[in-house]
């Protein structure tokens, strides 16, 4: 009980601190002209949120960094019996390194020679591959987490080499599942906070203490950025958020050996990844013939009739009921 007291009393910590700090930070990116560029082929109610300050992930991220740096300082020097605090530099990392990467790819995005497209694709996905494949090699050889639990059997199921590019791939796709969920005010953010809420619940039932602080200082801070991204957004998270908190989700779930679940807890990040996926591939197979009216599929649901807020209500419902069962399934 008393983990649990002190993980959300951190979760209200890291809220007021994003909160505070999230005017001055609209006021520096409003000063830079940092400003959403609206695609040509995005539903035409979307153009009012053109010119709409992005790269707002800076605003969680870096109070994240901030308090689990400080919180855990003493463990990560090394004075720490055990060095316990240390499984938190992992996803302190992979957060910074997909947010450098996701910043580069907003600016190039708004001011670079990309103007509206941002980095190739083919670059950044190469470098998102990169990073993964370091972060599952010391996932399996320097933090040496459980490979994988399946529910329904109380040991763990050794994967062997096999657990490299399986990490890998979960942390390349939900980065990149993540991102595609991030087009609505405050969705990306709702949906990304529930999934982590619930992987930080698992991560105190096996008593790993440090990484659900983590996860519950980065709840508190996506509820301080949610203050300015609820619809009217104010401020918009882009890829420096977006693919910093799908590669975190992944890298929790991994470091829990629960990965699994992020198909329950995850499923709108992956109901999000398969549209566009179906969408292209059925394109090619018929020769131009869309499956959805548009991918990712939430801009499929706002052509058929609902309102903005209506599909992140909904959408946010099917989470939240998911990672109740996803709780549940991990403990059985």
């Amino acid at each position: 009980m008393r983990q649990i007291a002190l993980s959300l009393s951190l979760a209200g910590l890291a809220f007021v601190m994003t909160a505070i700090w999230g005017g001055p930070l609209l006021r520096i990116l409003r000063h830079f002209k940092v400003g959403k560029i609206i695609r040509v082929e995005e539903p035409d109610f979307h153009r009012i949120k053109m010119g709409t300050p992005t790269m707002g992930g800076v605003m969680f991220i870096l109070p994240v960094l901030l308090l689990t740096g400080l919180l855990n300082a003493v463990a990560l020097i090394g004075v720490s019996t055990g060095g316990v605090g240390r499984s938190i530099l992992l996803p302190m990392a992979v957060m910074f390194c997909f947010a450098i990467l996701g910043a580069v790819d907003d600016w190039e995005g708004i001011h670079g020679k990309r103007k509206g497209d941002g980095m190739r694709a083919r670059t950044k996905f190469m470098v998102q591959v990169v990073l993964a494949i370091a972060t599952a090699y010391a996932l399996k050889y320097v933090f040496k987490v459980a490979d994988v639990y399946i529910p329904g059997l109380f040991f763990e199921v050794e994967l062997g080499w096999l657990y490299v590019p399986i990490a890998a791939f979960i942390i390349v796709a939900e980065s990149n599942a993540v991102n595609f969920t991030d087009g609505l005010d405050g969705l990306a953010g709702l949906i990304a906070a529930t999934a982590i809420a619930s992987f930080g619940g698992i991560a105190l039932i096996q008593e790993q203490v440090y990484l659900a602080r983590f996860c519950f200082i980065l709840v508190g801070a996506l509820f301080g950025f949610l203050w300015f991204n609820v619809h009217p957004a104010e401020l918009i998270m882009g890829d420096t958020g977006s693919m910093a908190l799908g590669s975190v989700l992944a890298v929790i779930a991994l470091m829990t050996g629960q990965w699994p679940m992020l198909l329950v807890i995850g499923i709108i990040p992956l109901a999000e990844m398969l549209s566009v996926v179906i969408q292209i591939g059925y394109f090619r197979w018929t020769g131009g013939k869309r499956f959805f009216k548009m991918a990712p599929i939430h801009l499929h649901f706002e052509l058929l009739g609902w309102s903005e807020t209506q599909v992140v209500q909904r959408f946010w419902l099917i989470g939240l009921m998911a990672a109740l069962i996803g709780i549940g399934l991990s403990q059985v």
